[in-house]
C-alpha cells in the first residue's frame, strides 16, 4: 500500500546519516556476518528458489553460493570505500554515501542480484529499499533476514512486494531516493529512468541483451559446443546475457550444427528438484507463449526446427531447447529478446559479415567468440558492440 511504501521512505531516511556515519569497518563486518548466516540456511534457501523459479537444485545451489561470495567480498572491502584520496597539496578527495537506494530485482537470479545491489549500496554507507520479486519471494526475505540476524540496524534494509509499477512511481516521486538500481527488461528500464529524470536521480541499470556467438574457422568445437550449451540453457535460457544467436564460419557449419544438435537433444529436461535434471521448467505460462509466438512468426517466415520448437506434453512449463536455422532477417526472434531455451545458427563468409550480423540489434549487453587466432581475436572485440 501507499502507506507501506511512505513507512519504508521515511524508515530509510531516519537510518541514513546514523548509516552513514559509521566506521565502514563496522558496516563490512555486518555484510561478512550476514554471508556466514546465509551460507548456513543457503541448502534450505536453494530448495525454496527452485521451487518458486524452477531452475535445477545444482543452479540454485550455485547462485546462492555467489550470493554469499558478493556479501563477503564487499563486506572486506567496505572500509576502501571511505579512504580519501589524495590530489596534491591541500586537496583530496573525500567519499560520502550518495543516500537511499531504490533497488528492484528481477526472478531469474534472484539471489544473486539481491546481494549485487545490496552489498555495494550497504557497504557504502546507504539505506536500500529493495523491490523483491514476486515470482520468488523466499530469496529476498532469506537475505534480508540473514542482514537482520547480523545486526543491520533497523530501517537500513526495506523490503516491499507489491504491482511494480505502483511501488516504482511512488518511489521514483520521492526526493529521498538518490538512486535507482535496477535489472530487467529494456522497455521497463527506459520507464524507470525516465522517471528518475524527474527528480535527477542516479540510474544503475542492467536491461536486456541478444548475445550473438561467433564461431570461427579455427575454432575447437570441443570446447565451444558444451560452452555455448552451458551458457545458453542455464535456468532455462531465461538469462539476460544467455547466447541467442550463433554465427558459424561456413567451412565449418555442417559440423557444427551436427555437434550442436546432438548435443543439444541429450539435455535432460525434467522437475527442478530432481538431480539428474540438466533443465527445469520455464518460470511461468508467459514464457511458453512467447517461445510459441518467436518459433512461429521464425517458421512462417521460412526457417527450419533443427530440434525442439514444440512444449513438452507433461505437466508444468517446460520448452525443450530450440535450434532453428534459416531464420529471415526481419523474424522476431532475432530482434526480440528470447529470454528462454531458443537458439538460431546461421553461417558467415568473413569476419566482417559476422561482425555486421552481431551488431545488427539494439543490444549490447554480451557477445561471445571461439577462435584459435589472436590477431581475429582482435579484429572481433574491437568490431563487436557488446
Amino acid at each position: 500500500t501507499v502507506s507501506d511504501l511512505d513507512e519504508a521512505l521515511a524508515s530509510a531516511e531516519r537510518s541514513r546519516k546514523a548509516w552513514s556515519s559509521r566506521p565502514a569497518k563496522e558496516r563490512g563486518e555486518i555484510l561478512v556476518s550476514a554471508a556466514s548466516i546465509l551460507a548456513e540456511k543457503a541448502g534450505a534457501a536453494a530448495r525454496d528458489l527452485s521451487s518458486e523459479q524452477g531452475k535445477t537444485i545444482a543452479e540454485a545451489t550455485g547462485e546462492y553460493a555467489r550470493a554469499v561470495e558478493t556479501l563477503e567480498w564487499n563486506g572486506r572491502h567496505a572500509d576502501e570505500l571511505s579512504t580519501p584520496i589524495p590530489l596534491g597539496p591541500n586537496r583530496m578527495i573525500v567519499p560520502e554515501a550518495l543516500g537511499v537506494v531504490a533497488a528492484f530485482t528481477p526472478w531469474n537470479y534472484p539471489a544473486v542480484l539481491i546481494a549485487r545491489k545490496l552489498a555495494p549500496a550497504l557497504a557504502a554507507g546507504c539505506p536500500v529499499i529493495l523491490k523483491g520479486a514476486e515470482e520468488t519471494p523466499s530469496v529476498a526475505v532469506h537475505i534480508v533476514e540473514s542482514l537482520r540476524q547480523a545486526g543491520i540496524p533497523e530501517g537500513v534494509v526495506n523490503l516491499v512486494f507489491g504491482v511494480p509499477v505502483h511501488i516504482s512511481r511512488h518511489l521514483l516521486s520521492s526526493p529521498i531516493v538518490k538512486v535507482l538500481t535496477f535489472t530487467g527488461s529494456t522497455a521497463v528500464g527506459k520507464q524507470l529512468a525516465t522517471l528518475a529524470a524527474n527528480n535527477l536521480q542516479r540510474c544503475i541499470l542492467e536491461l536486456g541483451g541478444h548475445s550473438p556467438v561467433i564461431v570461427c574457422e579455427d575454432a575447437d568445437l570441443a570446447t565451444a559446443i558444451p560452452a555455448i550449451s552451458e551458457y545458453k540453457f542455464e535456468c532455462a535460457g531465461q538469462s539476460c546475457n544467455a547466447p541467442s544467436r550463433i554465427l558459424v564460419a561456413r567451412s565449418r557449419y555442417e559440423e557444427f550444427l551436427f555437434r550442436m544438435t546432438e548435443a543439444v537433444r541429450k539435455i535432460r529436461i525434467g522437475p527442478p528438484d530432481d538431480p539428474a535434471t540438466q533443465m527445469g521448467p520455464m518460470a511461468n505460462a508467459r514464457r511458453i507463449e512467447a517461445m510459441q509466438r518467436l518459433t512461429k512468426d521464425a517458421v512462417e517466415g521460412g526457417a527450419q526446427i533443427e530440434t525442439g520448437g514444440t512444449p513438452l506434453d507433461r505437466p508444468g512449463f517446460y520448452w525443450p531447447p530450440t535450434i532453428l536455422t534459416g531464420v529471415p532477417k526481419e523474424a522476431r526472434v532475432l530482434h526480440e529478446e528470447p529470454f528462454g531455451p531458443i537458439l538460431s545458427v546461421a553461417p558467415f563468409d568473413t569476419i566482417e559479415e559476422a561482425i555486421d550480423e552481431a551488431n545488427a540489434t539494439e543490444y549490447g549487453l554480451a557477445a561471445y567468440l571461439f577462435t584459435g587466432a589472436a590477431d581475429t581475436q582482435q579484429r572481433l572485440v574491437g568490431g563487436l558492440s557488446a
